[in-house]
């Protein structure tokens, strides 16, 4: 039986509150917006407010770093300091998964993205991240591999050391304790 996408009417009222905290503690990542509009377009898009949850959830912290001005529509990415602790331990993708010997995670980062109806940021998305603050100081996230990376077998994940992002390479397969992914949904 599929689970059902919806959050009652306590956990919409609570991640309400949770997001516009946020938002007002952290204006430098939206500035110019007002959180009454995001609060407005959020309530019209319950099945958004699911995956801002799972987002939530799973120690993403997400808020929003962009507006759309011809569509209104918010861009949310995953904005907590490390890499969201409850996503970590994932190999890349489904075949990467598949591929493992021995030892196999739990899940992908593709696969546990897609169930909570969202993306894994892109290379240049991380960027943008990057450029609010310093995240993944002490973590990795893994990030949209290109498809002619994945296509010979691999994949790509960023963090930040030294003051700069590095985007790295590794197998699809591979998976360790303090890499998960980061990802982002627009509403």
């Amino acid at each position: 039986m599929a689970k059902a996408k919806t959050i009652n009417a306590g956990q919409r009222q609570a991640l309400l509150k949770t997001l516009k905290t946020r938002f007002e503690k952290h204006k430098v990542r939206h500035e110019g917006l007002d959180w009454m509009s995001v609060q407005s377009r959020l309530e019209a898009n319950a099945d958004k407010l699911w995956s801002l949850h799972e987002m939530e959830r799973t120690g993403g912290e997400p808020d929003v770093v962009a507006v759309d001005k011809k569509t209104g529509a918010y861009t949310f990415f995953d904005c907590a300091a490390e890499s969201p602790e409850g996503r970590r331990s994932l190999c890349y993708d489904r075949e990467g998964l598949e591929s493992r010997k021995s030892f196999p995670p739990k899940n992908s980062a593709v696969d546990m993205a897609t169930a909570m109806g969202i993306e894994l940021l892109t290379e240049e998305q991380y960027r943008e991240l990057q450029g609010l603050g310093a995240f993944d100081t002490k973590t990795s996230s893994w990030l949209k591999a290109p498809a002619e990376i994945r296509k010979l077998g691999g994949a790509i994940f960023a963090d930040r050391r030294f003051g700069r992002v590095f985007v790295y390479h590794n197998s699809a397969p591979s998976y360790y304790s303090g890499r998960a992914f980061r990802g982002w949904l627009k509403v």
